[in-house]
């Protein structure tokens, strides 16, 4: 296998742990947003969440950095940028009242399949019929999660939909603005974006009576956050996109573990079968990427 330039055999290995641990934390910030979403209101969960990866960022970039990391040539997208992880967050916490963790985690592993289709139709890219036909089994794995139709189905079942549309227009404009802006200035702006916004909500929804047991739980939601995507960052910082993607799917066997753990649940037949073409997709497209990125193209 020939390495991208720049990227070692020992930094990739490394930043394929980062990425699975990254998984892992991301499953456990879900897995204890259910367990409060029944007695936490949504804005108050979601401030803190934003806050602390606020303060920890701007804890760890302020003293090196200066307020340098605000500059941007883009502020209007950097905050359109927060307010679409922030639609996301908001899309998370409904669907985790209503849906089992591994199941909310599988349907948004679409999301890159999403983006290849917006690719295709918004940015007018190329798409290949193979590409398609992956997007294909993603959408059917999907629907053999959710089973419209069935006597099963609810319509809090379609709510992960939406957390796919808001996350899959976050990644395009995230790839959009990486191509001109710091990282750590766009993460700077994700955290604060999402403070701010939350902090207009919430003298209307304080609670303080609340069981110590929960406001830990909210300090882990966002621990685990912040340490998540700083080590995402770091992953691919070492790893090419293409060759780490598919471990991120390492996410839906972290959630479906903390289902079983803490709510006793297990997927059915019918999901773990969409799971299933959801992952084989997934990796697939990773490996396509991978594929095309090696094949030697005429110059111009």
């Amino acid at each position: 296998m020939s390495l991208a330039p720049g990227y070692q055999p020992s930094r990739m290995l490394g930043g394929i742990g980062l990425a699975i641990a990254a998984t892992a934390c991301f499953a456990t910030l879900d897995t204890t947003t259910k367990m409060i979403s029944a007695s936490v209101p949504l804005a108050m969960a979601l401030w803190c969440r934003y806050f602390f990866q606020s303060i920890a960022t701007s804890v760890v970039v302020l003293p090196s950095r200066g307020w340098r990391v605000l500059r941007t040539a883009n502020p209007r997208y950097q905050c359109l940028r927060g307010v679409l992880l922030l639609m996301s967050s908001m899309f998370a916490f409904f669907s985790l009242q209503h849906m089992p963790v591994g199941e909310v985690t599988a349907i948004v592993m679409i999301s890159p399949l999403v983006i290849t289709v917006l690719a295709a139709t918004v940015l007018r890219e190329k798409v290949s019929m193979l590409r398609w036909v992956l997007v294909v089994l993603g959408f059917v794995g999907t629907l053999m999660i959710i089973r419209p139709g069935a006597s099963t189905f609810s319509w809090a079942a379609l709510l992960p939909l939406g957390l796919v549309a808001s996350n899959a227009a976050f990644q395009i404009l995230t790839s959009q603005l990486a191509r001109t802006e710091d990282p750590v200035t766009m993460h700077f702006y994700t955290g604060w974006v999402g403070t701010l916004l939350c902090s207009v909500l919430l003298p209307f929804v304080w609670v303080s009576e609340l069981p110590w047991t929960t406001w830990l739980a909210m300090g882990l939601i966002g621990l685990m956050g912040t340490i998540g995507h700083f080590m995402l960052i770091l992953g691919y910082g070492r790893t090419p996109a293409a060759i780490l993607t598919p471990y991120l799917y390492a996410q839906i066997g972290f959630a479906m573990l903390g289902s079983w753990l803490v709510f006793s649940h297990l997927p059915d037949i019918h999901a773990l079968l969409g799971i299933a073409l959801i992952v084989l997709s997934g990796a697939a497209g990773a490996w396509l990427t991978l594929r095309e990125s090696r094949i030697p193209r005429p110059l111009a």
